[in-house]
């Protein structure tokens, strides 16, 4: 598999399709090996590529995740656009990748031209957090076939990490763009189910952040879970499609 090396360590990706760059971010445990789907559809139109994102399936491990993990994704995925010869591109996050597209468009205004941002909010209350790192259950059988499938034999040591940061992230308020999503030019699509069963608030939540980012719009739904990319892919792909084909249209 194709990788690149960003601040000493290997960061796994995988690619199809040819034309301009559209980088598809996975969640905090998720990785690109869950992302055939995306893959498949885009690889239409775009040049698709999805990272592993640090410390996650083909990447090197981390022992400790920063606090800024999120901000490292977007600066990974940025040294892997540039690897790859673009000078602008396109992005889709699911969840935490979600988290790091946004973080992507606030760092490199110059090379994110568009942002399809899935199933996140820019706040989360810090009990709910906690909450949803204490419902995980590694010993379902479900569970631990996702994290197989997604990092491997050592799974375990990715879920932990990731567990660990996000109590750690709830504890320092668990504010995720510390007020800075006013700073992002690009055009962002937030999509959304508002059965989200993850995140709190998320109806007010994704008001708040259209009210924030200045060239934005959400696309809202009644059905579905966390995220929509998976629970609804047909509704969120049309969503995706319609706004990439508007708003992500940079020099062949």
């Amino acid at each position: 598999m194709p990788s690149v090396r960003h601040q000493g360590r290997t960061i796994h990706y995988r690619e199809r399709g040819s034309g301009p760059l559209l980088l598809v971010l996975h969640g905090n445990t998720a990785s690109s090996a869950l992302h055939e789907g995306e893959l498949a559809h885009f690889c239409a139109r775009f040049r698709v590529v999805a990272p592993d994102l640090p410390g996650v399936g083909g990447s090197d491990r981390m022992d400790v995740w920063p606090l800024d993990w999120w901000q490292e994704g977007a600066r990974a995925a940025a040294a892997l656009a540039e690897h790859l010869g673009a000078s602008r591109c396109g992005v889709v996050g699911t969840s935490g990748g979600a988290v790091a597209a946004l973080w992507m468009a606030i760092l490199r205004p110059d090379l994110v031209a568009a942002v399809v941002a899935d199933s996140v909010v820019g706040r989360h209350r810090p009990d709910a957090l906690r909450a949803n790192v204490a419902s995980r259950d590694v010993s379902d059988p479900g569970a631990q076939g996702f994290w197989r499938a997604a990092h491997g034999d050592d799974w375990e040591q990715v879920v932990r990490a990731d567990s660990d940061l996000l109590l750690r992230f709830a504890e320092a308020g668990a504010d995720w763009f510390q007020g800075r999503l006013a700073e992002i030019a690009a055009p962002v699509l937030f999509t959304v189910s508002l059965a989200d069963e993850m995140l709190p608030d998320v109806a007010s939540e994704t008001c708040r952040m259209v009210r924030e980012v200045r060239s934005s719009r959400a696309f809202v739904v009644g059905e579905g879970a966390h995220p929509l990319m998976w629970s609804r892919p047909e509704v969120f792909r049309e969503a995706a499609d319609a706004f990439l084909e508007r708003h992500y249209a940079p020099e062949p």
